[in-house]
């Protein structure tokens, strides 16, 4: 019987460095997911103060998103790809130390800005490191080595938060630290892809029809994937009642889940249409964040996160792939900067109107419109239709 986790042998040794120092990275992962409870337990915000916040880090990564990755064409994926991780960590040891509003608030967007520096760069070198037919594999590879570290991150981190909010960002901060020296002592040099000299030139990503509409069309369903950030740890330890360390384990739950079935269940689906995927992922959050504001029960919860975490499973490899389809070699990593663009978009919008919706009109109303968001936008996903092989440049 063939092994689930046959589909990543062969993967260039340099891939399997890549997502090493993402594991080291992610280990740590935890000041993101527990940014608002840190401003509304620890600096004593409202939450449409904390609200406002996560929309501030949303905004500096929007902002950097395009520009990252055409310079990370410009400069090399791995340059740019260190750069990011060294000057992130850094500023993670120093967020705690901010003492007023104005200096959080800059510090957070700052953070956002070079933190998301990384994926462009990161997601635009794997792409140039495998065979376009090993991409889905490598893809979901670096998806793997995130989610383990993320079974680690936040559930750690809701143990730490349950003593010091700082040493949340601390710990975030070292080991993203550790993941930029893995790359510094290991990764080999790696420019970035130049077109053919008989090749006709590529477009920019910004005229590109078809990646327009397959981002905006994920943008919703974006926006209600990162209440994670937003309005969920509200809803669990506000209305539920129960503590950090509890919504900790949500992550790690959806992590481990991730872990055991991502792999096995994307080679499986290898063969998929890209719209099909993509829908089923898109109706996965709906059903699982809109069942979200019926449940009472620690177990009823855990159950909403299994269903979504398979929409996370089914959607965001198949969003990657058909994204490096899409770009031209040489253009990568604009490409992806745009992708990663839209998640930065999503963050930014989508926390912000959740816990404003929270707020305002109940959680009752706010988890119905995510139902609606994601059905919709899963809709407009299943229309999207992936050029041929024989016109596509990844």
């Amino acid at each position: 019987m063939r092994h689930p986790w046959q589909g990543l042998k062969g993967l260039p040794s340099d891939v399997w460095l890549v997502c090493a120092s993402t594991l080291v990275n992610r280990l740590g992962t935890m000041a993101l997911p527990f940014l608002v409870l840190y401003l509304t337990a620890g600096r004593h915000w409202t939450p449409g103060e904390a609200g406002m916040a996560m929309m501030v880090y949303g905004a500096g990564a929007l902002v950097v998103g395009p520009f990252a990755g055409r310079l990370a064409d410009a400069q090399g994926h791995a340059r740019i790809l260190k750069a990011s991780l060294w000057t992130s960590g850094t500023l993670l040891l120093l967020l705690p130390f901010a003492t007023t509003r104005p200096l959080l608030l800059v510090l957070i967007f700052l953070w956002a800005s070079l933190t998301q520096a990384f994926w462009p760069s990161a997601m635009a070198l794997l792409a140039g490191l495998a065979a376009p037919e090993q991409r889905k594999a490598v893809y979901a590879l670096h998806r793997l080595a995130m989610n383990l570290g993320m079974a680690v991150g936040p559930a750690l981190g809701g143990l730490i938060a349950h003593r010091s909010f700082s040493w949340v960002f601390w710990t975030d901060g070292l080991t993203t630290l550790a993941g930029a020296a893995v790359l510094t002592l290991f990764l080999r040099s790696h420019p970035a892809p130049v077109p053919h000299p008989d090749a006709p030139p590529s477009g920019s990503a910004w005229r590109d029809r078809r990646l327009a509409y397959l981002l905006l069309a994920f943008l919703p369903v974006l926006m209600v994937f990162f209440q994670i950030e937003g309005a969920l740890p509200l809803w669990v330890t506000r209305d539920l009642g129960f503590d950090t360390r509890f919504f900790g384990l949500i992550f790690t739950m959806n992590t481990l889940l991730i872990v055991a079935l991502e792999v096995a269940l994307n080679l499986a689906m290898a063969h998929w249409p890209h719209r099909r995927q993509l829908l089923v992922g898109s109706l996965c959050y709906a059903a699982g964040f809109g069942l979200t504001g019926l449940v009472r029960t620690k177990a009823g919860l855990l159950g909403t996160v299994v269903i979504w975490t398979f929409g996370e499973m089914i959607l965001l490899p198949a969003m990657a792939d058909a994204v490096a389809t899409l770009a031209p070699p040489e253009r990568r990593g604009e490409y992806m900067g745009l992708y990663s663009t839209t998640f930065a978009a999503g963050l930014a919008l989508g926390p912000w109107l959740g816990v404003l919706a929270y707020a305002r009109v109940g959680p009752a109303a706010l988890w119905a419109g995510c139902f609606l968001t994601a059905v919709v936008g899963g809709v407009l996903l299943g229309r999207f239709r992936i050029p041929p092989p024989a016109s596509s440049l990844g």
